[in-house]
């Protein structure tokens, strides 16, 4: 197969994002801080603002079930830019690499809030790499629901699923690319991306 297109995730691919780095700085108690992390502001309650709830009704809604740490649940949103760990810069490389190839065409998909999204254009110049990047706090949509993957096809009507490659760090993003024909690279610790770009003839 002829690949012409790269499609990147961005959190856990090209960015480092994790609550911990914010947390690790207002708990004192590692297991509290996880505890946090595991019940108040978890996984699920998060994807809801990638979904596009905004912040004020999510943090509203948190400190009134747990009033005992408003001052957390609010640092979710009004100090969310420390949870940046920075670029992961062997896959921010790669990127880099893809760029200069005149026959491969880069797009993004993410799960991210509409609202902290521009502090990451801000932050990374190689966000503004892509053609078109689709932020599901701007669609109210998720991967891996297959309507986030068809607006960037119909966005981009040039793209031929069979021709792209997706990479992400969640296997069910993945799962959920490759049901419209898509083929995945699913991004594990163990994943040396290049070398998986490498086998399927792109870099």
């Amino acid at each position: 197969m002829n690949y012409d297109t790269v499609i990147f995730d961005l959190g856990g691919v090209l960015i480092d994002w994790n609550p911990e780095y914010l947390y690790r700085k207002m708990f004192t108690d590692e297991a509290e801080m996880k505890q946090f992390l595991q019940e108040v502001c978890h996984g699920a309650w998060n994807k809801e603002q990638d979904r596009g709830r905004p912040f004020a009704e999510a943090v509203e809604e948190r400190t009134a079930a747990y009033p005992q740490y408003v001052a957390e649940i609010q640092a979710y949103h009004s100090r969310w830019a420390e949870m940046l760990g920075g670029a992961i810069e062997e896959n921010v490389a790669v990127l880099e690499d893809l760029r200069q190839k005149p026959n491969i065409s880069l797009y993004a998909i993410t799960n991210w809030s509409a609202e902290t999204f521009p502090i990451a254009q801000r932050d990374y110049p190689f966000l503004q790499y892509f053609e078109d990047t689709v932020v599901s706090g701007e669609l109210r949509i998720v991967k891996p629901d297959a309507r986030i993957y068809q607006t960037l096809l119909d966005r981009q009507p040039s793209i031929v699923p069979e021709q792209a490659i997706f990479i992400d760090d969640v296997a069910e993003n993945i799962t959920g690319a490759e049901a419209l024909g898509i083929t995945g690279i699913h991004l594990t610790p163990d994943t040396n991306l290049r070398e998986e770009l490498k086998k399927l003839s792109v870099l």
